[in-house]
């Protein structure tokens, strides 16, 4: 039976060139076919949301036909490639991993005799190309995405192929209202990178952390930020970690507490 841990890729594990090369890139090309300044960036993210609303959580990600439909609305017969340019900027210094602990640990995770596997909201097409240029997608068994699954985080339905193929022993990522809530909801040790945990915070272990007034208080301002309609709505246990890290490698050590719980059940059944 595999022994999980899934990782959320943007913002937890590595930076794609999405916000700082392929938006800007669309809005000078569209921009300069209409010829005039629009706020495209926003319209997208506008589309985007608007999506995620009515709970499209597949096609809210599907940044090519974002795009053609914006573009069609427009009146603009022009044709913009997002894998393509997605291949044109996937390089450094345009996309990197977020903290120099990322591929030890990952490799690290691997010779314990865990599998890994990525579950995105980003299609594959976007995704592969920068985890392949970061030398982490080998170490990944399988990469789990809404166009694949028919569903995107934080619908629970994206876990089930890896749920019927072995346990999950951790869900690792950095939004409270996709990764920790969905974890959470499925019964899987959360586990939130939290690169600027409020000060002190780094002292206490993993679990610790969790529990302090400050962090609770950082979960509520980063979930304000978030979703303002789910923080509204949601109990805090819900979207509450079980752990939070401020750099990959502190990841370890939660596995081997996790890995320790489930063999004194194991023992006990």
């Amino acid at each position: 039976m595999n022994k999980w841990i899934t990782f959320d890729l943007d913002g937890t594990l590595m930076q794609n060139p999405f916000s700082a090369w392929i938006f800007p890139e669309v809005e000078q090309l569209i921009c300069g076919e209409l010829n005039r300044n629009i706020e495209v960036g926003k319209a997208l993210f506008q589309e985007h949301k608007l999506r995620m609303e009515r709970r499209e959580t597949v096609a809210a990600y599907d940044w090519d036909d974002i795009v053609r439909q914006l573009s069609q609305e427009w009146g603009l017969s022009l044709s913009i490639d997002i894998e393509q340019l997605l291949l044109k900027h996937a390089a450094a210094p345009k996309i990197y991993l977020l903290d120099d602990t990322v591929l030890p640990t990952l490799e690290e995770l691997k010779k314990k005799g865990y599998s890994l596997a990525a579950v995105t909201n980003g299609f594959r097409k976007y995704q592969y190309p920068v985890m392949e240029k970061l030398g982490i997608g080998s170490l990944f068994d399988d990469i789990v995405t809404p166009e694949r699954m028919g569903c995107g985080k934080p619908d629970s339905g994206i876990l089930r192929e890896l749920r019927q193929d072995g346990i999950i022993m951790a869900h690792v990522g950095d939004r409270l209202d996709h990764d920790i809530h969905m974890a959470n909801q499925s019964g899987i040790p959360s586990v939130l990178v939290a690169r600027d945990l409020p000060a002190g915070l780094e002292l206490l272990s993993p679990a610790k952390r969790t529990a302090q007034a400050p962090f609770l208080q950082h979960c509520e301002e980063q979930l304000r930020k978030e979703n303002p309609e789910l923080h509204a709505t949601l109990e805090p246990e819900a979207y509450r970690p079980a752990y939070a890290i401020c750099q990959i490698d502190e990841l370890l050590a939660c596995i081997d507490e996790l890995s320790l719980r489930s063999g004194s059940a194991t023992a006990a059944d």
